[in-house]
């Protein structure tokens, strides 16, 4: 791959403007074919996944790229966070690569061009056998956001593999109250009967800065609301030791040091779910070895975005590959064997 003659040139330039760079790259090149299902596939909330590498909301906020990132081995793509109404997000500069810590900090806040726009792009374009999440969020000055997540599962149930609800960023003030018991109950309901009886799989994203009476009060919801997955987990406030001078920047830290704190809440999801309930685990995945951890610990897929920043556009292909071996290494048949075999 050229990432390594490329990255210098790349880490020159503002870390938005380098994404946007990316993006309008990957609309011109060629598109390689997505993966099939294979050794790697798995069943999840009635879905088949070609491998379980994702690559997590975040990156494609638009839905621009589906079939480039479904080109680079992805076995799902995750666009987002999308929004009823287009919003211009915080101000910039607002995306910081930590480079000493190989981390992003972001306080991006919701950017992204409106619920409309993003339609009209998925409603044309082709993806082949991967499975497509869109993740959903609430404008930042709506008086009311439950509101605005029914409305957006109403638009994007039509189009979307799964839905992803998306309460965990911290970049929109507000928004993580609505992890709060009362609170969401009430949206999930709300999303429930906007979705109907015959829409898609619905996950929660959930943030890794909870406390355990959150954690257990999240389970209990999660069990008896018919909710298919749990995305463990967003982003977080918390600065472990940072070498960056850039380490006190205002946002949501994502990378190398998210891996232990969100394996950690993983494991304490699976704990609190007793298993009944599909994980999907982000945060700090840079390697096979960190998403077959992942597996073992209890998570039925993976996702991952902040380590391409470092890795480069061939990481989904070495990850996959990676599983493989570690399957063969430890004497699995299957991914779903291995899911929860710590």
């Amino acid at each position: 791959m050229l990432f390594p003659l490329f990255k210098p040139a790349l880490f020159r330039i503002d870390p938005e403007r380098a994404h946007r760079l990316t993006i309008e790259t990957l609309k011109k090149v060629p598109t390689r074919r997505p993966a099939k299902p294979g050794r790697l596939a798995i069943d999840v909330a009635g879905l088949r996944f070609p491998n379980p590498v994702g690559l997590a909301a975040g990156f494609d906020k638009d839905a621009e790229v589906v079939p480039a990132m479904f080109g680079l081995g992805f076995g799902a793509v995750e666009v987002g966070s999308i929004t009823p109404r287009p919003q211009a997000g915080n101000p910039k500069p607002r995306l910081f690569r930590l480079v000493e810590d190989r981390a992003v900090i972001n306080r991006m806040g919701f950017n992204n061009g409106g619920a409309e726009a993003a339609a009209r792009r998925l409603a044309t374009q082709r993806r082949g056998p991967g499975v497509l999440g869109i993740n959903i969020g609430a404008n930042k000055d709506s008086t009311d956001r439950i509101a605005d997540y029914a409305l957006m599962t109403r638009q994007m149930a039509p189009l979307a593999d799964y839905l992803t609800v998306n309460i965990s960023s911290p970049n929109t003030p507000g928004l993580r109250a609505l992890q709060d018991e009362g609170a969401l109950k009430e949206l999930l309901d709300a999303v429930f009967e906007a979705r109907g009886g015959e829409g898609p799989p619905v996950f929660l994203k959930v943030a890794p800065d909870l406390e355990r009476a959150d954690i257990d009060a999240i389970a209990r919801i999660a069990l008896g609301s018919g909710l298919n997955g749990l995305i463990v987990s967003n982003t977080t406030i918390s600065r472990p030791a940072l070498r960056s001078t850039q380490a006190a920047e205002t946002g949501g830290l994502s990378g190398a040091p998210l891996r232990d704190l969100a394996l950690e809440r993983l494991r304490d999801f699976r704990k609190a779910t007793g298993g009944a309930i599909p994980l999907i685990g982000v945060g700090g995945i840079a390697t096979a070895e960190d998403a077959w951890a992942r597996i073992r610990a209890g998570a039925s897929l993976v996702q991952l975005y902040s380590a391409m920043v470092y890795e480069g556009p061939a990481l989904p292909g070495r990850i996959t590959r990676g599983l493989e071996r570690l399957m063969d290494r430890d004497g699995f048949g299957s991914i779903a064997e291995a899911v929860g075999s710590e």
